[in-house]
């Protein structure tokens, strides 16, 4: 049966951007954007594991770290149902405030590329009401 994943993910935001990573469904054959982060392990806040994923995902160390809100997230992805219980923070580090808009990175552990959109996008982003958080902040 499958389970409920509790994750952390974090918004770099600068001039109506957020730093994200980019994302295929093989199935549908959509392209959107994913927040950055992952699960929560046991044992674990929210806090430090939103730190220990943009470490492990990016090599940044988060200078700041605020609590933008809690969603839950059921989907679809690569025709698999998924239920997702989020933490969203609005996240800063010296790396990510000193890229430039144009920056193309590559997430460390799978190589997914990472980018700065506009909150105005022509592909979604992801877990839905993301967006909605950072513009009610």
């Amino acid at each position: 049966m499958p389970s409920i994943r509790n994750l952390a993910l974090g918004l770099p935001l600068r001039a109506g951007h957020v730093l994200a990573s980019h994302g295929f469904d093989q199935v549908t054959g959509d392209r959107f954007y994913r927040a950055i982060g992952g699960g929560i392990e046991f044992g674990e806040s929210a806090e430090s594991a939103v730190r220990r994923e943009f470490l492990e995902e990016l090599g940044t160390e988060l200078a700041r770290v605020r609590l933008l809100g809690v969603l839950e997230n059921f989907f679809e992805w690569e025709g698999n149902p998924g239920h997702e219980i989020v933490h969203v923070f609005e996240v800063s580090s010296d790396y990510t405030d000193g890229l430039p808009l144009s920056a193309q990175l590559m997430v460390l552990d799978t190589w997914d590329e990472v980018s700065w959109i506009p909150f105005e996008s022509d592909r979604p982003l992801y877990p839905r009401g993301v967006l909605d958080l950072v513009l009610r902040r």
